[in-house]
């Protein structure tokens, strides 16, 4: 008779909770701020959400792209469903749209990666608090032709330009900009993985689940 024996805490795996539907992703690209596009980026989501345990529901990156180049225009804040939103320990961020975008929950405790991971901000290194998003503080995409997306999350070079928004909710001001989650300040030297170092990043994003 075969006794079967409890694998050791190493080898277990923790699946993230099956009410898990917002996270930060734990590894960006590779590429910058190029994500394949949307497409890319929803991928990436749906992919790390897969492998936490979480891939049933449909997920969206929180990304806005602008209309430029022939492009229509799309607003992060309509590509992810209606809330409430939890994170990987089941604490919610934002009920809704509106909260989201007003008083959230939203801060280095809470916006964990699809491991319930807590990523680096202001004070540790190195600091990866620079979460994409080309967005304004209300979740709509900026008008007008200056980049603010990286060629619609298409460029990995010196040109071209990013929003990002602190997920620690913590700047070098006290100006509501340095404590935005989701619209702080433009990307430095580019849309490259060290331009977004350069400043705090790595090439994160936000991941909500649409359902």
């Amino acid at each position: 008779m075969i006794s079967l024996l409890p694998l050791p805490a190493s080898a277990q795996q923790t699946a993230a909770p099956a009410n898990m539907t917002f996270f930060v992703t734990s590894v960006g690209s590779g590429k910058g701020a190029d994500l394949g596009g949307l497409e890319g980026a929803d991928r990436h989501c749906q992919t790390l959400a897969q492998a936490a345990g979480a891939g049933t529901k449909t997920w969206r990156a929180y990304l806005s792209t602008q209309s430029v180049g022939g492009a229509t225009a799309v607003n992060a804040r309509d590509r992810i469903g209606t809330g409430p939103w939890q994170n990987a320990k089941g604490v919610v961020i934002a009920k809704d749209v509106a909260e989201l975008h007003g008083t959230n929950a939203i801060s280095k405790q809470t916006a964990l990666t699809e491991k319930g991971e807590v990523v680096k901000g202001g004070g540790d290194t190195p600091n990866t608090h620079d979460i994409l998003t080309g967005s304004q503080p209300d979740g709509t995409a900026f008008a007008g032709a200056q980049d603010q997306t990286c060629g619609n999350w298409t460029k990995s070079g010196t040109e071209g330009a990013v929003m990002m928004g602190h997920h620690d909710r913590m700047g070098t001001g006290e100006q509501p900009s340095a404590k935005s989650w989701n619209s702080s300040h433009p990307s430095r030297g580019g849309c490259s993985q060290d331009a977004l170092k350069g400043t705090g990043g790595a090439g994160l994003f936000y991941c909500f689940a649409t359902n």
